[in-house]
């Protein structure tokens, strides 16, 4: 005897797996790039920026909260990158190990940006 879904909505459209068993996050997760740097902002404040190069098949809200809260600090997501107030560089680089991005494609450069000149 053959065993049918009754409805498509059990079915991922992207994967076509049941979605208890939807592979579609940890897929996009593999392909990612991830670059992780720190800029230094108005009045001397470090930024560690976090950001994705390629497609992005996660919620970049929902994991910004997730981020700010394991390194208990403040941020925003804008475009492709997280934003992240001080400097939490080796931090975030566990959190995505432990979210599945392979070690492979996290990268930390030490570049540091300066975004404001100070006035003299």
């Amino acid at each position: 005897m053959y065993r049918t879904i009754p409805n498509d909505q059990n079915i991922c459209p992207k994967c076509s797996f049941p979605k208890d068993l939807c592979i579609c996050e940890s897929l996009g997760q593999e392909e990612q790039r991830v670059d992780i740097y720190t800029e230094r902002r108005k009045w001397g404040r470090w930024v560690t920026v976090v950001s994705f190069l390629g497609n992005i098949d996660i919620n970049l809200n929902d994991f910004s909260k997730k981020a700010k809260k394991f390194c208990a600090s403040g941020g925003t997501v804008k475009n492709k990158t997280i934003e992240l107030q001080g400097d939490h560089r080796l931090k975030i680089k566990k959190f995505l190990i432990d979210n599945g991005f392979p070690e492979e494609n996290i990268e930390i450069r030490n570049v540091v940006k300066q975004k404001y000149k100070k006035r003299r």
